[in-house]
This record gives structure tokens, C-alpha cells and sequence, in this order.
């Protein structure tokens, strides 16, 4: 019956006939009345071409290079990054540091001369970020000398090695004490210039004032944190001062050195810490954000 009927309507629509041999196309599909055809196109199994294999990237180097990192802030950084599992390594003219802790034996010491820029040829090799304590006092030509051309080399020789992050410790600016030391200041400046040029959304600068926390010298430690925590709780609140004219540098809260590491490890290792000039109260607020 059900072809009897079928056979009626197409001789009674001669247009249905003629739909059925060319095919129409409505909604963007072609429509037939060969039902078994389109069953076995129902039937039949998509057809997926394997997808094309993706290669990932290699994980990032987790590696570190502290400068300068057996002295008072330097080892303070090496231990935090260790805490943090990261592979560390150090640069400085002594090479390895005298402190007799368990940390200091997982760090990979290196002497060198930043000033010599052929220290620094292997050094770089696999590093993924540097973070740079160097610094000192003297002379106004050798305070140009260590705070500033010694880390410019460093700066360079990091941004032709292809790291990517690159921290430098600097100091907050003292008012008089600019001129006093002026060129330890004019050496600081000028590293902190060259580093913005050379690692624009990598490069950071910390800015910290003095520095307290137990410093040791051969098997002495002195307890700066006595007088410098103390200060540090009452400046940290008096910021208003800070802006007076001629006298107000002074008033710069102390920071600890173990908040100073914390932050430099941070910025050295976080992709999405803000480029730039960290102050004393930012070091202060990074170094207590989780």
C-alpha cells in the first residue's frame, strides 16, 4: 500500500518528481527522497584524520644566579630560592661563602670579577634569571667602579645570554647622604638605567634603605635587627615624613634583609611581578602578600 501511494502522489505532482531526480538545497542542505542512500550515509562512521602531534615547549629553567651571593643580603637571597626549590648558583670575587649551614653546601659557588667580563661567559650558560647584590664603598671612583660598571657587565652579559628576569638591589636615595656618596649613588643610577633599557618587562629594581637582620662576619654575628626592627615598626607608619623637604629621606623605614630576599626571589622568579622601581614600602608590601 505504502508504495501504491507513493507511485499516486509523484504522478499526481509532476514538480515533486523533478525535486526528487535534481535535489533541492534548504538550509544550506541538499534534500533527496532516496531514503536508502541517506541511510547509508547515516550509517557509515565519521571519518577523523589523526591530529598532528604538538610539541611542548621545554619547561623553563628554574635556575638562579645570585651576585655577590655570599655576602649579607646575597647569602639571605641563595637560601630563600633554595627554600624554594630552585637551582642556585653564585657569582663573587671570594667565591665560596665562609657560613657553615646545610644550605650553603647546595649552592654552586663561583669566583669571578665582574669587572672582568670573561668571568662572566659560563656563568650565564642555563640561567633563567640573575639576581644582583653587588655593591660596596670607597673611593668615589671605585664606588662607580663595583656599584655601577661591575653590574652594567652583568646587565649585559645577561641580556646577550637570553635571561629573561633580571633583579638588581639597589638603595633608596638619602638626600645628603646622595652627595657624601656620590659615587656609590652615581653607580647605582647608572646600572638601574641600564637595566631598564636592557630588560624593559624584565628588569626590577630594589630600592631598600638599611638593611637589618643578623650579619656575619667571619664567626661573628651581629644583631642589626636590635636596633633596625624597632625602626622599622615606627617608620613603616610615618611615611608623611618621608616627604620633608631636606630632612625627609631620613625618615625611610628600615627593611629586613630576610623581606628583601624574599621579594628579590619573587621578582626573580614570578612572570607577573610588575617591572620597575620597588621602594622601601613596596618592599615592604610584597614581601608580606602570600
Amino acid at each position: 500500500m505504502r508504495s501504491i501511494a507513493s507511485r499516486l502522489i509523484l504522478r499526481s505532482s509532476p514538480s515533486l518528481s523533478r525535486f526528487r531526480s535534481s535535489g533541492q538545497w534548504s538550509s544550506g542542505r541538499a534534500f533527496s527522497t532516496d531514503t536508502s542512500n541517506d541511510q547509508n550515509r547515516v550509517d557509515e562512521p565519521f571519518k577523523v584524520e589523526e591530529a598532528e602531534t604538538v610539541k611542548a615547549p621545554p619547561p623553563p629553567s628554574d635556575k638562579l644566579l645570585v651576585l655577590g651571593g655570599n655576602g649579607f643580603v646575597g647569602s639571605h637571597v641563595c637560601k630563600e630560592a633554595l627554600d624554594r626549590g630552585l637551582s642556585v648558583s653564585s657569582l663573587s670575587r671570594s667565591g665560596r661563602s665562609s657560613i657553615r649551614e646545610s644550605w650553603a653546601d647546595k649552592v654552586e659557588w663561583h669566583q669571578g670579577d665582574l669587572l672582568v667580563p670573561d668571568s662572566l661567559k659560563d656563568v650565564m650558560n642555563g640561567v633563567a634569571a640573575v639576581i644582583s647584590c653587588v655593591g660596596g664603598f670607597g673611593s668615589n671612583t671605585q664606588m662607580y667602579k663595583i656599584n655601577g660598571t661591575a653590574n652594567i657587565n652583568a646587565i649585559r652579559a645577561a641580556a646577550e645570554q637570553g635571561v629573561k628576569r633580571f633583579v638588581y638591589i639597589s638603595a633608596a636615595d638619602f638626600g645628603l647622604a646622595n652627595y657624601l656618596l656620590q659615587g656609590y649613588y652615581e653607580g647605582k643610577r647608572a646600572a638601574e638605567a641600564e637595566l631598564l633599557a636592557k630588560f624593559t618587562y624584565g628588569g626590577v629594581i630594589l630600592r631598600p634603605g638599611f638593611i637589618h637582620g643578623t650579619r656575619q662576619v667571619g664567626s661573628m654575628k651581629i644583631p642589626l635587627g636590635l636596633i633596625g626592627s624597632p625602626l622599622e615598626m615606627i617608620l613603616q607608619h610615618a611615611k608623611p615624613l618621608n616627604r620633608l623637604p631636606g630632612v625627609g629621606p631620613l625618615f625611610t623605614p628600615p627593611v629586613s634583609v630576610t623581606a628583601v630576599a624574599k621579594v628579590a626571589v619573587r621578582a626573580a622568579t614570578d612572570p607577573v611581578f610588575p617591572p620597575g622601581v620597588v621602594d622601601v614600602y613596596g618592599i615592604l608590601r610584597f614581601s608580606g602578600q602570600k
